[in-house]
């Protein structure tokens, strides 16, 4: 008697080597990003905190390129909207907040940068700076020094599609590709560099640049986390065989303002959002869950009863925090010269 052959198609994830756990992890660190970002512009609204500027939107791309990279090796310099990323990579929710609210313990500046310049020694992400693309640059220095050095890691970038205009982006990506350095690009496409719509911006894909460079350039459903995902964890092995960078352009939407001092339905129309909060990747996610059977509606409630007591301890902890004091202005700005002659 012949063996039965099961028609169940494995699901995606297993597909791609996720287990369920993680696919599970995937979602609630999309969710935990999603509410630190409504809550930061809550905060904001009621003069808690000064500035935010917000990543809803993004979140599905962000969380899933960072369970696409080694988080015990590789280096990571995010650019100013990656919350989902910098949560996925280790860093806490009270780590962000005390940014938010500008206080001395903020490992990323001891409250002397805005929020988003994000840096974490521990984590190995990379300090940002405040020029957009500089980040490009110091990604592919580091993808050197792997190589150079002949260590298991590869440096990973992301930036706006407005920041792919800038020299800093051209000149790095042609470095990368001479050198066929372990280097991941990532643009996050989110439609809009400010108020400038992404038509007024490119003549063509941010990705098709890639060819100038002589290395891949890929296009992703943003939204779609299982395919970025897919995307970044290809283009890491394809980094470590020595094959050299490859551009990733996600494709997504901001669907807040572009910062707290943004009034974005200047520039686009309400509509226009509303029509794309329908492929919002973080409700697309709760559904593949629920469709295999991962996730319930009750886990989901008993998810962001959880998440909100998180903030609520996070913000009080920022808030009761010491500010930093007016002689640390100097700190780590110039080099400590005891000891010299």
């Amino acid at each position: 008697m012949n063996a039965k052959v099961s028609t169940k198609t494995q699901p995606k994830h297993e597909q791609l080597g996720l287990t369920d756990a993680e696919v599970v992890d995937m979602y609630k660190y999309m969710l935990l990003a999603r509410k630190f970002d409504e809550r930061n512009l809550l905060l904001q609204r009621a003069g808690k905190i000064n500035f935010h500027v917000s990543g809803i939107g993004q979140e599905t791309a962000q969380v899933a390129a960072a369970f696409a990279l080694n988080r015990e090796q590789d280096y990571f310099l995010p650019y100013y909207r990656d919350y989902g990323f910098v949560l996925s990579v280790g860093m806490t929710l009270e780590e962000l907040m005390l940014s938010a609210f500008a206080k001395a313990d903020d490992p990323n500046s001891g409250g002397r940068q805005m929020p988003g310049h994000f840096g974490c020694k521990r984590l190995r992400i990379v300090t940002g700076s405040s020029p957009v693309t500089t980040q490009v640059p110091h990604a592919v220095g580091i993808a050197l020094a792997a190589k150079m050095q002949k260590k298991e890691f590869v440096s990973f970038v992301t930036f706006g599609e407005g920041s792919s205009n800038q020299g800093d982006f051209h000149e790095g990506l042609n470095f990368a590709g001479v050198q066929k350095l372990p280097v991941i690009f990532m643009c996050e496409n989110n439609q809009y560099a400010i108020s400038v719509p992404v038509k007024k911006q490119l003549g063509g894909k941010v990705s098709d640049r890639a060819q100038g460079y002589g290395f891949p350039g890929i296009r992703v459903d943003g939204n779609d986390a299982l395919e970025v995902y897919r995307v970044v964890k290809e283009a890491r092995e394809r980094a470590l065989r020595g094959e050299g960078p490859t551009l990733i352009e996600a494709m997504m939407y901001r669907l807040s303002p572009h910062s707290t001092s943004d009034n974005d339905l200047v520039y686009r129309t309400k509509e226009e959002v509303e029509e794309n909060w329908k492929k919002d990747g973080i409700p697309k996610m709760k559904s593949y869950l629920i469709e295999n059977g991962l996730w319930t509606e009750e886990q989901d409630e008993a998810l962001v009863k959880d998440i909100q007591a998180q903030l609520k301890a996070a913000i009080e902890r920022a808030e009761n925090a010491p500010f930093p004091k007016p002689e640390d202005t100097l700190l780590h700005v110039y080099a400590d010269s005891e000891g010299e002659e």
